[in-house]
């Protein structure tokens, strides 16, 4: 949850690109990120992978006016619409992004090439159809940012309870991480996706964060199993309104479109 999804990238970006707002190159340079290269394989009118640049275009061409994120986990097809094939490659990968427009869905496979000490990291988005049905369990922005505020107040309430809210130099570590990657990158979101959405992103990375610390920092005071069984029950629900906050944040683009606010 506190990683930044490269669904999440691909679609904030390609978003800002079919509008208009960045140049290809740098959509592209903000997609690949980290890793050494993005592919899109089984694009129509394509025989073999393509690069970004070239499979953002043809979308473009195909008809797509926005990209959606997925972000499902097991028992929460979180953003998906179908058919059975692509809910289960999204589930695999836990994201997707499923286009607006086009009855056609991206789903990251994950490599990792080179020798020891130099290994860089390949993506090959597969694209597959999908069904052009409303997406499963995603919020408006104005009910993800009333659910998560709620969801915060209360998990935050049973942690501190059960002493694991987060203390100690792990603790302290991933904070300091979360506000470095903070301050480095203002751009939570690319050009062009409203405040409110940006606001209800980064309300989910920090409760991202609180659940990352939870779970990675022991078992703190919860010593007894009915403890334990307690912090993971105050978990759960928090996790899953926060991965339901990043997708109503990332979609934002193709809500506001739906309203026809664009």
């Amino acid at each position: 949850m506190l990683s930044e999804p490269r669904s999440g990238r691909l679609a904030a970006w390609g978003n800002a690109l079919l509008a208009g707002l960045v140049s290809p190159d740098d959509a592209v340079l903000a997609i690949v990120g980290e890793d050494a290269v993005h592919r899109v394989e089984g694009l129509p009118g394509e025989s073999g992978p393509v690069g970004l640049t070239l499979a953002l275009g043809r979308l473009r061409a195909l008809g797509v006016k926005g990209l959606r994120v997925a972000l499902p986990a097991p028992g929460h097809p979180l953003g998906l619409s179908g058919p059975p094939d692509f809910n289960a490659r999204a589930l695999d990968a836990e994201e997707a992004v499923v286009c607006h427009g086009v009855a056609l869905g991206l789903v990251p496979e994950v490599y990792e090439a080179g020798p020891e000490g130099d290994v860089h990291v390949e993506v090959v988005w597969h694209c597959l159809a999908v069904r052009e049905t409303p997406p499963a369990d995603v919020p408006s922005l104005g009910e993800a940012e009333r659910e998560l505020a709620e969801a915060l107040r209360d998990a935050t309430e049973v942690l501190s309870r059960l002493d694991v809210a987060g203390s100690g130099p792990v603790a302290e570590a991933a904070v300091d991480a979360y506000r470095a990657r903070a301050e480095r990158g203002r751009e939570v979101l690319a050009p062009g996706y409203p405040p409110r959405a940006v606001r209800v992103l980064e309300l989910a990375q920090r409760v991202g964060l609180l659940i990352s610390v939870a779970y990675e920092n022991g078992h703190g005071g919860a010593v007894s199993a009915s403890e334990i069984s307690a912090r993971a029950l105050a978990l759960r629900p928090v996790e899953r309104t926060a991965r339901r906050a990043q997708v109503a944040a990332y979609n934002a683009f193709v809500e506001e479109q739906e309203r026809g606010v664009r």
